[in-house]
């Protein structure tokens, strides 16, 4: 039997504007499926990056960042951290979601990819692939960053294929970004 796979065209997720206008969020799945942004273990969405500005903070969450298309995007991080340019055929950048974080776009808007897992539920991994490369064991999303075809579907930069279980595969053509889950076993709390 083939695994159920759903096809999400760039611009056809929920969009939410910021609250800061400075840019606006596909929201493209969350696990458990419809839970909202204080109940989710895991949140797989694209943002379009139009202005420079603060992130907003996840406390409790850890967060990874791939650029899909346009850049590059530099992230600062704070006094006595270093910058980090991120580019769209560059690696993901994992960071805590409490990390005080400011964007600067260095050739106008962005389109970016982010996955969030709670700390303690779930945990995640992007992995940045190419034509050959086989996506990962555990694979729930696959996010085209430009042309290209994988698990025999036809992608434009920003669209993706989101398993009903896991996706298995090669990258027939192009580049996307892969995005793994890994449930994490849940810990009892005993009383004290």
């Amino acid at each position: 039997m083939k695994p159920r796979l759903q096809v999400v065209r760039r611009g056809e997720a929920t969009a939410t504007r910021w609250k800061n206008g400075g840019g606006v969020t596909h929201e493209l799945a969350t696990w458990p499926p419809g839970a909202g942004i204080d109940g989710f273990d895991a949140r797989l969405s694209m943002a379009e990056v139009a202005a420079e500005g603060p992130f907003s903070t996840f406390p409790g969450i850890d967060r990874t960042l791939g650029m899909i298309d346009g850049g590059p995007m530099v992230l600062s991080f704070g006094a006595g951290s270093p910058d980090v340019t991120l580019m769209a055929d560059g690696p993901p950048l994992p960071f805590p979601g409490e990390a005080p974080v400011h964007a600067r776009l260095q050739s106008g808007p962005v389109l970016d990819l982010n996955i969030m897992t709670r700390r303690g539920m779930m945990a995640h991994r992007m992995v940045a692939l190419r034509p050959g490369d086989a996506l990962p064991p555990g694979t729930v999303a696959a996010v085209a960053r430009g042309a290209a075809t994988a698990c025999g579907v036809a992608l434009q930069a920003g669209d993706a294929i989101i398993a009903g279980d896991t996706l298995a595969g090669t990258v027939e053509d192009g580049s996307l970004l892969a995005v793994v889950l890994d449930c994490l076993p849940k810990r009892q709390v005993r009383p004290a």
